[in-house]
């Protein structure tokens, strides 16, 4: 089974290129870097550098390759910049998140079909930041939620424990609307990093079950991956022009 990572962290060529071999390392199929608006086109420079450099890599250790893209993050506080911002980057990037937190942002971002995952909804939350209006909208405009790992790999104590309560009010939600539902590692470095099976013990605990799991590091995000990939010959959102010649 193919596995995806939608959120890695996005820094520099050399960064890049170590947190693409340590997910292959550890059994990651497609991993997405993550970048800021204002270094997504920095980032793009190196792209090709880096893509070549991957695959003389991996010929040389004769590994399976790990195929890699990079997206943006919108972190803003203004819900109107969401608006700009994805209007922006929806045709020079195949993956837009938005950061969310922020009740206003994380509403905005349910109703953007324009966006494809909103990012911790429940960040600095007493609340999961997902109700039953949002998880609706979610559904109808096929954003997905993302439920990162190193939120519950860098916290402690009464904090970790607010976090596991809303990745399970989260989860009860995605049981009952059917919104796409995507779990990420949110690694900024090698050392966050943990394996497909690793995660999977982790979220089983709290909730979801094997096929559940799979839908999550598989079919959800392969979905996303796939419609981007072939937005540029869609005639209007959905609709696909065939070249038969």
């Amino acid at each position: 089974m193919k596995y995806y990572d939608l959120n890695i962290r996005g820094h520099s060529y050399e960064s890049d290129l170590r947190l693409i071999l340590e997910a292959n390392r550890l059994g990651w199929t497609y991993v997405n870097l993550i970048y800021s608006p204002d270094m997504y086109d920095l980032a793009l420079k190196y792209m090709e550098d880096l893509e070549e450099k991957l695959d003389n890599i991996v010929k040389i250790a004769n590994l399976k390759k790990t195929e890699f893209e990079f997206g943006v993050e919108i972190n803003v506080r203004n819900p109107s910049d969401v608006r700009k911002n994805s209007r922006k980057f929806r045709d020079k990037t195949k993956f837009i998140s938005v950061f969310g937190g922020n009740s206003k942002i994380n509403r905005i971002a349910c109703e953007n079909i324009q966006i494809d995952v909103l990012s911790r909804p429940y960040f600095k939350r007493i609340d999961c930041g997902i109700n039953h209006v949002l998880a609706k909208e979610a559904f109808k405009n096929n954003v997905a939620i993302e439920l990162c790992f190193n939120d519950i790999l860098s916290s402690y104590l009464s904090y970790r424990a607010r976090i596991l309560s809303h990745f399970r009010e989260i989860i009860k939600l995605h049981k009952k609307f059917k919104f796409p539902l995507v779990i990420t590692t949110g690694s900024s470095s090698i050392f966050d990093i943990r394996s497909p099976r690793d995660i999977s013990a982790i979220f089983k605990s709290i909730g979801l079950n094997e096929d559940e799991i799979k839908s999550c590091l598989n079919s959800y995000p392969e979905n996303i991956v796939s419609f981007n990939n072939d937005r540029k010959d869609m005639v209007v959102l959905g609709v696909k022009e065939i070249n038969n010649r």
